[in-house]
């Protein structure tokens, strides 16, 4: 049975055979409306809902569990059908814009050491219908979305094929016509993949978690590093830039009085030279049992954060600071897959 919600105007066209071609476009706007059964489409006849329904399915996920935060976050656990569980963030700003965090990977390949998904190892990479559902089920919890960051479970460039379908039906101006400038995909570094980004898009915002120029800490805090060196991701970037004209996010998860040296911050200068990118500051979201070079992850101080801003800020550099949101959850950035507070209350008392 196929998965409707993967699918594209063309793809339900091939496998609606033998009817009017406007019924692959009904379709489609109401997978995009938020429909979640085949008799919500009320301008489809009853004989061809039925139809659908015998041979067909609208989802392939469905929602374990709801959590939520009381600055606003949403943290969705989604079953996929064959039994893996992936998490989707709604993250609502001070200015009451709303985005959906999504993943594109069940687990994760990268083995970053910081992060609760990367701790869990790699299962398998989403299918496009299993992207795109994530938005869904959290738009069906907050309609008024604004922007999508690909920066949930996974690393996006390592599933670019599936990826790009599901923002093919994201953007799709007949279902739900969300502008690309409204996406942003955080990568850890892959080289390959950010240059197929500038080759053949989409044309997304582009965001890399750098955490350190420093090349040796680089490789061991992330070991995709060792096949994805910084010289050859700086040429990447720069690439990119020269092909998209777009400016870049380097991303900096702080990690208290391990990345937060003076050689640190003149080593992110350093690297920043040439590229036109924003530095976001991303203080370290506690998880329990992380730890490097056998001592225990600590958050940085706020002495910590306002020196690395400081120091930047006074070389020249953009710097922007993520707000923590959505930790009572297990929400926040590098916590994905984290067990959350509200989830072992219920299930101790």
């Amino acid at each position: 049975m196929a998965i409707l919600s993967g699918l594209s105007v063309d793809n339900l066209t091939e496998i609606l055979e033998g009817q009017p071609s406007f019924r692959a476009a009904q379709i489609f706007k109401w997978i995009a409306r938020g429909a979640f059964s085949f008799n919500d489409m009320s301008d489809l006849s009853r004989e061809l809902r039925d139809e659908l329904a015998a041979r067909h399915n609208l989802y392939g996920s469905s929602i374990a569990d709801r959590l939520e935060d009381p600055d606003g976050t949403i943290k969705l656990k989604m079953r996929l059908t064959d039994g893996a569980m992936i998490e989707a963030v709604l993250l609502i700003d001070g200015e009451g814009r709303k985005t959906a965090c999504i993943s594109t990977q069940a687990g994760c390949p990268a083995g970053c050491i910081f992060c609760k998904t990367g701790s869990l190892g790699f299962l398998r990479s989403l299918e496009a219908h299993e992207i795109v559902e994530q938005f869904l089920h959290i738009r069906s919890a907050a309609p008024t979305i604004s922007n999508i960051v690909i920066m949930g479970m996974g690393e996006p460039l390592l599933n670019r094929g599936e990826l790009r379908k599901a923002l093919g039906i994201i953007t799709d101006e007949r279902g739900l016509g969300l502008s690309k400038r409204r996406i942003t995909l955080s990568t850890s570094g892959i080289v390959e993949g950010i240059r197929e980004l500038a080759e053949i898009g989409p044309d997304i915002r582009l965001a890399v978690s750098l955490t350190t120029a420093d090349p040796e800490l680089r490789k061991q805090l992330m070991p995709i590093g060792r096949s994805n060196p910084l010289p050859d991701l700086k040429e990447a970037l720069q690439y990119y830039q020269k092909k998209r004209g777009r400016r870049i996010t380097l991303e900096m998860v702080l990690l208290g009085g391990i990345n937060t040296r003076d050689e640190d911050i003149e080593g992110i200068i350093r690297f920043n030279r040439g590229l036109d990118a924003a530095v976001n500051l991303i203080p370290w979201n506690p998880v329990e049992g992380m730890a490097f070079q056998g001592k225990a992850l600590r958050e940085p101080t706020g002495a910590e954060i306002a020196r690395f801003a400081r120091e930047l800020k006074r070389r020249g550099i953009t710097v922007t600071r993520r707000w923590r949101k959505g930790r009572s959850v297990s929400g926040a950035c590098g916590q994905l897959g984290e067990l959350p507070l509200s989830q072992f209350n219920r299930q101790t008392h």
